[in-house]
């Protein structure tokens, strides 16, 4: 069996942080001390902080490797192997690949990277190939019409681990403010006269078809969901009232909430809140929401995903620590614990001897936290 130690080391620990020893055998973490070990073979630290590796349970990033460009599209199994080690050289050792299944009219090219992507982790899943442990994350959108087509199919899939319903129509969630749905649409080439004629197409299939898609993806997967196979997330939450319609169905996770009253209904009724990384790298919503800083200072987010950005959720986690004054440990448990349990993942997430030896070793550099080594399950893959 193999050891490795790194000695030398600031090891963020569940409700601490000392300076010491962390010693992994095979795949697990062996032992914990504080203090610098004398073994010959131990590799000296410098200093640097070593936190879990990174539980990601909302990626787009496939999207951006399968897509580059606006007209180039890349071979999918090569935007894969490209995706799974972007991810992991942010820290990101287990990724929920965040797959949209259903098109409101300007997705298509989505639909196609869900099928390939579905393809591909099958088909590298089981090889020596990727870097990180991958799950599925489909993201479900509710109005659509082919959804259930997409969704049914794939409610038995072994590596199906997270659910989200969203809508993506304008005027609601995530686009409410349907002045700036058009300008967007617009801005990406759509002729005026195509989106208004799209936009009272996608406000009227709404009204049939969101309700009765919403109760067959939740009939769907409600056994797996019962077993603690798959958790159920609501996507883009903006009233009182959807949280309350999540929670009524079982869903215990709202994910990105548009509304700080949304996210704090959402703790009111138990259930847990991710933000996005991104907004708190940026300073603020890529889309006007509201700002992720703002919940982390009310107490309104239990983890992070990185949405678009894997290199966000480690920064993001040292923002917390540095300038919003969360204690370091229950920052990084933001990246890493939490979304342990939110996907009854209890193997990681972290460093306490017998867990899985998921490891990232991280320096800072000019305020930002620079990923310098990472270990999945004991071996180093970064």
């Amino acid at each position: 069996m193999t050891e490795t130690i790194l000695t030398n080391a600031r090891l963020v620990l569940p409700d601490s942080v000392i300076h010491g020893t962390i010693v992994v055998r095979g795949e697990t973490i062996a032992d914990i001390q504080p203090g610098n070990s004398h073994v010959s073979a131990a590799t000296d630290c410098d200093g640097d902080t070593i936190i879990p590796g990174v539980i990601d349970l909302h990626t787009d990033n496939l999207e951006r490797q399968v897509q580059p460009r606006l007209l180039a599209r890349w071979p999918s199994r090569s935007a894969f192997l490209a995706h799974d080690a972007q991810c992991v050289c942010a820290g990101v050792t287990t990724i929920f690949d965040s797959l949209c299944l259903g098109d409101l009219g300007f997705d298509e090219s989505r639909m196609r990277t869900f099928r390939d992507g579905v393809t591909d982790l099958d088909a590298l899943a089981d090889t020596t190939m990727l870097k990180g442990e991958h799950f599925l994350h489909l993201r479900c959108e509710m109005p659509a019409a082919d959804v259930l087509a997409m969704t049914l199919p794939m409610a038995d899939h072994p590596r199906v681990r997270m659910v989200s319903l969203m809508d993506h129509s304008p005027g609601v969630g995530q686009y409410s403010d349907i002045e700036r749905y058009r300008a967007m649409r617009i801005k990406s080439g759509i002729a005026p006269d195509r989106v208004e004629a799209r936009i009272a197409e996608l406000l009227e299939q709404r009204s049939r078809l969101r309700t009765p898609n919403r109760q067959a993806i939740l009939a769907a997967v409600a056994d797996r969901v019962a077993r603690g196979e798959i958790t159920l997330a609501s996507h883009d939450d903006e009233t009182e009232e959807e949280i309350a319609e999540n929670h009524a169905d079982g869903i215990r996770i709202s994910e990105f909430p548009v509304t700080l009253r949304a996210a704090a209904h959402a703790h009111k009724h138990a259930m847990t809140v991710i933000a996005g990384a991104p907004n708190i790298v940026r300073g603020g919503s890529h889309s006007g929401n509201v700002s992720a800083a703002d919940l982390v200072r009310a107490g309104h987010v239990d983890a992070f995903a990185s949405d678009y950005v894997p290199a966000a959720l480690v920064e993001a986690a040292f923002i917390c620590a540095e300038t919003i004054g969360i204690p370091l440990p229950a920052a990084v448990a933001l990246i890493t614990a939490n979304p342990a349990d939110m996907a009854g993942l209890s193997d990681r997430g972290r460093l306490v001897p017998g867990l899985r030896a998921d490891l990232v070793r991280v320096r800072p550099h000019e305020a930002i936290p620079v990923i310098r080594q990472v270990f999945r399950a004991g071996e180093r893959v970064a």
